[in-house]
Parts: structure tokens; C-alpha cells; sequence
């Protein structure tokens, strides 16, 4: 046996219903893992799962879970379901799920009023981690290190963008603009209609997207400082530009035809659903990676055999002050705190 040959355990991934989420599913069942999907409709899960030819029915090596990202009771629902059905903890939680919706003029709003890709993207997958950290403080995976049997640290992976990061070509885009979540008004006034930006300023839906995944970078880096001495290892990854999936299913239709075919031939950064699914399952599944703060890239421009390194991030992700009170303030909005 290798050195450094861990078993395979049991991960939560969100958002499978398609895209990056589904094809990581696939990969860690491929590789002995037990999945639990989380999505607004199980259903739709199986049914994509069954098309990559992922067993179904009562296998319990995958399993399908209810749970809206958006709606922050469903999430609570979603985690008790899950704790019932779990004989023995999470070894990974891989929050993947998102919304991205450049075409709206007004803010959609989830059940709690947030605007809803601030509400899914970031506050669902806030309280869902807040909730089962506890759960995975417990997870005791076997790893062989080559004299003998130790344990693989449990993990926390968040999918990241480079559109979320100031150090990156991708994060100076200036349409809308980049993301920047200002003073934090929008948080300090609990993002209560009319208020829909982090910043508080005029409602741009691009950007509300990228100002989610910032957030979702940001926990990251505050999850690893906060619990430097647990166990548990908070990653984030941006597995290449998977730029044909479902997450741009409400841009214009040229721009679903032609935003391919540009990530291919001109930044060379296109990578496929299944290249992007299974550098998730790495992240999550193999011991080089069980490594806590660190943004695993492969680069935006995906040459043959390029490997993973621990991408630079801008003060906007990494700045401690800013990202204690997005903590604070996260804590406050997901009912977790007064």
C-alpha cells in the first residue's frame, strides 16, 4: 500500500443536480466514498446521478437529501434530517451550490428578505457549516501513512472563483465591477429592503454574485483562524473555468454559445465538468490536500498536466478585521447570534 492511503469516508455536497457538484459526486462514489446530496429537489438529484450511472434506489452509498440553500429553515430542517440519518460522522462537507443571476433588474429575495444570491450562495452555506462542525469535530477517517494507521483530518472544502479575487486576472473584471463588499452597511442594516448589496450601494446582480463568493472565501480564511486548533481542515478551491454548466443558465443565450469557445481558444482556461468534479474529489479525498487556509488553484490556463498549488489571495479575502465582522455580522443574519 501507498504511503499516505486514506479510506474513503462519507461527504455532504451541495448543488448536484448538474455541472461541477454532480461530476464530484461521481468521482467520490467512484472512489468508495458515501455521498449525501443537498438540493431543493432530490429528485432532480437522482435522476442526474442515474445518468452518470450512479446506483440509486435504497443503495446507501448515495443518498439524496432535501435542503434550499436559499431559505435558511429549510437548511435547519435539512441538517436534522441529516444528523437522523447519519450513523457515523462526516468525514467532508463540500458547499458547492450557487446562483447567479446577471439579468435580474430588481433583487429576488429569499424567505428570510435577503437578496437571494447573498441568501444561498453565502448565508445558507454559513449556517449549514455552523451546524455541523460539531458533527465533524468527531469524524475519525483511518489513513495509512505507511508504519501505520492514523487519522485523515475531516474537511470543510468551499468552491471559490477567481472572479472573487483582487490577485487575479479574473477578480479585475470591471462589468459590473469587481467584487468589493465596502463598509458592510448592507450587512450592518441586515440586508432589509431596500437594501440588497453588501455595500449597500445600487443593486447589480453580476456583482451580487461575485460579492457572494467573496463571502464564501472570506469564511474560509476566518473558519481557519477561528479553529486553528481543531481538526477539522477549511479549504477553498477554483477548479478551472467550467464554463459551459448549468450556473449560467440565465445569461443571454450568445453569451452561453460564445463564453465557452472564448475560455478555450483565448485564455485557455476551459476545463470540463469532469476535470472540475474530480479535482473536488481530490481536494476532499486525498492527504496532500488535507492542508487548512489554503486556495488550491490549477491556474487559469489549464495546460496538460498542470498540478495544484496554493493560490495568492487579495487583502479583500484575507483581511482579518474585515473578515471578523462578515463573521459577526453572518452570525447575527443566520439567527445563530443576537
Amino acid at each position: 500500500m501507498a504511503s499516505f492511503q486514506a479510506a474513503p469516508g462519507t461527504v455532504l455536497i451541495t448543488g448536484t443536480t448538474s455541472g461541477v457538484g454532480l461530476y464530484a459526486t461521481k468521482a467520490l462514489v467512484d472512489l468508495g466514498w458515501r455521498v449525501i446530496t443537498a438540493n431543493r429537489n432530490p429528485l432532480r438529484a437522482e435522476a442526474a446521478a442515474i445518468s452518470l450511472g450512479l446506483p440509486f434506489g435504497s443503495n446507501r452509498q448515495l443518498m439524496h437529501l432535501c435542503m434550499d440553500l436559499g431559505d435558511l429553515e429549510s437548511v435547519r430542517t435539512g441538517v436534522k434530517s441529516l444528523l437522523n440519518l447519519l450513523d457515523e460522522p462526516l468525514d467532508a462537507l463540500v458547499c458547492n451550490a450557487a446562483v447567479y443571476l446577471p439579468r435580474l433588474r430588481r433583487p429576488s429575495r429569499s424567505p428570510q428578505g435577503y437578496e437571494i444570491s447573498m441568501a444561498t450562495n453565502h448565508f445558507g452555506h454559513f449556517l449549514l457549516i455552523q451546524l455541523l462542525l460539531d458533527n465533524m469535530r468527531n469524524s475519525n477517517r483511518p489513513v495509512w501513512t505507511g508504519r501505520g494507521w492514523g487519522a485523515e483530518p475531516p474537511r470543510v472544502v468551499i468552491l471559490g472563483t477567481v472572479t472573487a479575487n483582487l490577485k487575479e486576472l479574473g477578480g479585475k473584471i470591471p462589468i459590473p465591477a469587481p467584487a468589493d463588499l465596502g463598509d458592510l452597511s448592507g450587512f450592518e442594516y441586515g440586508f432589509r429592503e431596500p437594501i440588497s448589496m453588501a455595500s449597500g450601494k445600487r443593486f447589480k446582480p453580476g456583482k451580487a454574485y461575485k460579492d457572494s463568493k467573496l463571502c464564501n472565501m472570506i469564511t474560509t480564511q476566518e473558519l481557519h483562524r477561528r479553529y486553528k486548533d481543531s481538526p477539522i481542515v477549511f479549504s477553498s478551491l477554483y477548479p478551472g473555468c467550467v464554463a459551459n454548466t448549468k450556473l449560467f443558465r440565465n445569461t443571454p443565450k450568445l453569451f452561453q454559445i460564445l463564453f465557452p469557445w472564448f475560455q478555450k481558444l483565448i485564455t485557455g482556461g476551459f476545463v470540463t465538468q469532469q476535470t472540475a468534479g474530480n479535482r473536488v474529489a481530490q481536494v476532499v479525498a486525498e492527504p496532500q490536500f488535507g492542508i487548512s487556509g489554503v486556495h488550491w488553484s490549477w491556474g487559469n490556463r489549464q495546460r496538460k498536466g498542470r498540478q495544484q498549488f496554493s493560490q495568492e489571495l487579495s487583502d479583500r479575502v484575507t483581511d482579518p478585521m474585515t473578515s471578523r465582522r462578515v463573521w459577526e455580522l453572518s452570525m447575527q443574519l443566520v439567527g445563530l447570534t443576537k
